[in-house]
């Protein structure tokens, strides 16, 4: 779920001024900017943090002002009171708002101090018991709050060209997000070609399509790495059911949208799905102060069990 709700949309603050243009005339009522009275601002602060985890500020005013117009205008509602009485009784549009307030921001290769991790010390240690056969070559990998789905992508080439199925690999990386327009895009695996930059040259090369004739200026996943299973998911949700574990969790930038209590629950949550021996990636602006003290930092924002669980524990797995 990436939940980031960075940059404030730019909202007007002269409304007054704004309502005519150099002429004198009217302009139209949707280009005139809307407030969220702070009592209703307090029922959205309250139900987006019930739905979803992410507390908004006071400071997230103006930003909320913004997303929310949109919903507002497709809806024809006059303000956002009775736009707040739409979206309690009615979970679809409660879907629509949580991807309205979301800003799916994301890149290939993000972090790629993590990328070198997992080629210095993670890989190696896989292939090693895996050729003397001690174990079984399947790689389960989930990229938690995925957003348009190019840290997916980015960890299916890696991985694919690392363990290729020729060599009897079976690679599966499960993508979430709580954005169905993030997850859309993601499942099309089509994206601008000016990402392109972001891709090392031989990924590049290698696992996507260049578009021609009308795709002209995009690229395109290649058939090599369409080996992500997208899906819906709520990180706030209590509990996971049905995704099993992992030998690699991606939660990268965004549990700093979470306040501290909700940060500690997904935590809790992401790791009843950790395999013993797999590895917690997080964001760089992000740590586990004064959450978690079962976990030992293997790397820069890369955390991992420090010992065997208890039956206990793997029994909360089961």
């Amino acid at each position: 779920m990436r939940a980031n709700l960075g940059v404030p949309t730019r909202v007007h603050t002269q409304a007054t001024a704004l309502s005519r243009n150099s002429a004198g005339l009217h302009v139209s009522p949707d280009l005139v900017p809307r407030t969220i009275p702070a009592k209703v601002f307090l029922r959205f602060q309250e139900l987006i943090y019930r739905e979803a985890g992410i507390w908004l500020s006071e400071a997230k005013t103006s930003l909320l002002t913004g997303r929310l117009s949109r919903r507002l205008r497709a809806l024809d509602l006059k303000d956002f009171a009775e736009y707040y009485n739409r979206v309690v009784v009615n979970e679809e549009e409660r879907w629509c708002m949580l991807d309205a307030i979301t800003t799916n921001e994301t890149h290939f290769f993000r972090e790629p101090g993590h990328f070198h991790f997992l080629e210095q010390e993670v890989f190696p240690a896989w292939q090693q018991p895996a050729a003397s056969r001690r174990q079984h070559r399947t790689i389960r990998v989930w990229s938690a709050g995925c957003s348009t789905g190019q840290e997916a992508y980015s960890l299916a080439m890696v991985l694919v060209d690392r363990f290729p199925p020729s060599m009897g690999w079976s690679i599966e990386i499960f993508a979430s997000d709580i954005s169905r327009r993030a997850l859309a895009v993601a499942e099309e695996g089509v994206w601008d070609a000016k990402k392109a930059h972001e891709i090392p040259p031989y990924y590049l090369r290698n696992y996507t399509l260049k578009g021609l004739g009308e795709n002209r200026g995009k690229i395109k996943a290649a058939p090599a790495i369409r080996v992500v299973r997208f899906q819906r998911l709520n990180l706030n949700d209590n509990v996971y059911p049905g995704i099993g574990t992992f030998n690699l969790i991606f939660c990268r930038n965004v549990l700093i949208y979470f306040d501290l209590e909700s940060r500690k629950r997904v935590i809790e949550r992401l790791l009843n799905h950790l395999a013993p021996e797999g590895y917690l990636f997080l964001g760089h602006a992000e740590t586990l102060n004064s959450i978690c003290t079962g976990l030992r930092c293997a790397g820069p924002t890369v955390y991992s069990f420090a010992g065997i669980r208890s039956e206990a524990h793997h029994a909360t797995r089961r």
